[in-house]
């Protein structure tokens, strides 16, 4: 039964490019991170951001897949700059460690950053997210290494970057994989603003043969 429900929450789940990952379930549509997306669907009822750069929290994107009802979710140290996207409707804003409900959907704000690397400092307060959904925990990492934070996470699927330089590698995010140990990983963030195609070959290599690898990007 388990088997059946994360097949059927996999159909539900897809990322347009890079991060930019789609959920439709539970008679909602979520979104984290939307980005470089080629229609406009207007039919966003929740989009979460896990922080604020360019990539990530992309207000050209946002005018295609909202709606005056949409609601955010967002990092309380990224609420100003995404002011222009989020003017006039809900917003919650967390900081790492926060739990909280969206739309029916419990969610914990998980602190992603890079240790010793600059862009994405641990002062700023970024996040991924877990989000539950259907009953199962969805793991969407953000821009991190594999961090404390990110290893105590537990999780039925996982999406985490492999992209290298701003984030993990595909070693290491493989490491990270093999030690959080969700049912299924889906690799993200490589092959366009970081990392190369190639990525993903060498990350679902170093993966252990219990954990799936779904190719989504």
């Amino acid at each position: 039964m388990e088997q059946h429900r994360i097949e059927a929450f996999l159909k539900a789940l897809s990322v347009n490019a890079h991060s930019s990952v789609r959920i439709a379930a539970a008679g909602k549509v979520v979104y984290v991170d939307p980005f470089a997306l080629k229609t406009a669907p207007h039919d966003a009822d929740l989009i979460f951001f896990t922080h604020d750069h360019f990539d990530h929290c992309s207000p050209e994107d946002v005018a295609r897949v909202s709606r005056p009802d949409t609601v955010f979710v967002l990092p309380e140290t990224s609420r100003e700059k995404a002011a222009s996207v989020t003017a006039g409707r809900r917003v919650i804003t967390v900081r790492p460690g926060d739990r909280g409900e969206a739309l029916g959907f419990p969610f914990e704000a998980v602190a992603a950053y890079n240790p010793g690397k600059p862009f994405h400092p641990r002062a700023n307060s970024w996040v991924g997210y877990v989000l539950e959904i259907d009953g199962l925990r969805l793991y969407v990492a953000g821009d991190t290494d594999a961090t404390p934070e990110a290893a105590a996470v537990r999780c039925d699927v996982a999406m985490l970057p492999i992209g290298g330089k701003y984030t993990m590698d595909a070693r290491e995010a493989a490491e990270l994989a093999n030690r959080i140990r969700p049912a299924v990983v889906v690799p993200i963030h490589y092959g366009s603003v970081a990392g190369s195609p190639g990525d993903f070959a060498r990350f679902a290599a170093a993966v252990d043969r219990d954990v799936r690898v779904l190719k989504l990007v």
